[in-house]
């Protein structure tokens, strides 16, 4: 699978914190997307989802308000195409998903770039050497 280009994939990124936005942000760009927007919290994720209408929603679970199931409930009604990935820390168990929507991937944290590729559904971009 070749990576997509940047005017075929876009991204919406969705974290509580700055440095965890900046991390996603990276990672996406990493693998050719281009980020339509960015949001703290699930009201602003919400209001960009039906904005960009995205290809890919990567969402920390901690946010400064709603919840991720508000953010992945949201993201299937405005277009239910959208893959959506849900990054969790290591201590939080996702095993008893109890919401009715799902998200397409879980990334626990720390997880490896490869990881990042697999959940996008993409391929690792790499770099040629000299």
């Amino acid at each position: 699978m070749t990576p997509p280009t940047p005017s075929e994939a876009t991204a919406l990124v969705v974290a509580g914190d700055e440095e965890t936005r900046v991390l996603l942000r990276g990672l996406l760009r990493l693998h050719h997307y281009r980020v339509v927007g960015e949001a703290e919290g699930a009201h602003q994720a919400i209001d960009l989802l039906r904005q960009t209408a995205p290809g890919v929603v990567v969402s920390d679970v901690n946010l400064v308000d709603g919840t991720f199931t508000d953010v992945l409930d949201a993201a299937k009604v405005v277009d239910p195409t959208p893959r959506v990935i849900l990054v969790v820390p290591s201590t939080r168990s996702h095993a008893g998903w109890d919401a009715p929507t799902r998200p397409d991937a879980v990334l626990q944290r720390p997880f490896r770039i490869r990881q990042f590729a697999e959940a996008l559904g993409g391929t690792v971009a790499t770099t040629p050497t000299a």
